[in-house]
């Protein structure tokens, strides 16, 4: 699978969606019912678009088999049949990921100056709020091997892939909004510019003194960081200390 990351887009896509073709066919062939066949192609699709760079992408390669075949006409099914893509779909990406943010991988390296700015004592408790495959886990761990890592998840089968890829990683299914922050001496995040706020007022209300919140990309506006990141590279490292205090208007 890590072949579809490095492939040159569109091949990813291209790739995965012959693979749910063969999948599809060959269930049939070994005498699989047509649902029975065309929910296998569609997990397998739906388990590639996970390996997506981008949510667009990873909704094109999701999508691809189901509207191939549903354009080819190569499958009788009932009205409710092709609705088998969208569970399947919700299945991985249920609706409130949509609303906060839809499997935004880190990259590997983007927390390694982490540790000179929002420093941890050994055995200090790390939370990944929305921790989807686990590469935000994995930074971490490279910025802070002593710490205690914990992740929240809301997708069942996201958790499940990621407490399997980080089995070091205390990895739990459930509500980043409705999970305590006040155990966690650093809270990390990689949301979208639409539910910081949320997120910075769950953080004054729950973080106790001196505890970090760290976002990648996403400025908490409003809010004075403890260090200006550098606006240079392509995913700043935002870095709030509790208690948050207000930051002075740029405009």
């Amino acid at each position: 699978m890590s072949l579809l990351v490095r492939l040159r887009w569109p091949l990813p896509a291209l790739l995965a969606w012959g693979l749910a073709w063969g999948v599809f066919v060959q269930s049939l062939r070994l005498g699989w019912g047509s649902t029975a066949a065309l929910l296998l192609a569609l997990s397998l699709g739906v388990g590639l678009s996970l390996l997506g760079g981008t949510w667009w992408r990873r909704l094109l390669i999701g999508l691809g088999f189901p509207v191939s075949l549903a354009l080819s006409g190569g499958l009788s099914l009932p009205a409710w049949g092709w609705l088998l893509p969208l569970m399947v779909l919700l299945l991985i990406y249920p609706i409130n990921a949509w609303r906060d943010a839809p499997l935004f991988p880190t990259p590997p390296d983007a927390l390694n100056d982490l540790p000179n700015v929002a420093p941890l004592l050994p055995g200090a408790r790390v939370l990944d709020a929305g921790c989807g495959l686990g590469q935000g886990l994995q930074a971490l761990r490279q910025a802070y091997p002593l710490a205690e890592l914990h992740g929240i998840e809301w997708s069942r089968p996201l958790h499940w892939l990621c407490a399997r890829r980080c089995p070091w990683a205390q990895v739990g299914q459930g509500d980043i909004w409705v999970a305590d922050w006040s155990r966690f001496d650093l809270v990390y995040l990689f949301q979208r510019p639409e539910s910081m706020a949320r997120a910075v007022e769950k953080a004054r209300a729950e973080l106790r003194p001196g505890a970090w919140l760290v976002s990648l990309e996403f400025e908490a506006v409003g809010w004075s960081p403890v260090v200006q990141p550098d606006l240079t590279q392509a995913k700043p490292v935002w870095v709030y200390q509790a208690p948050l205090a207000a930051g002075v208007n740029r405009d």
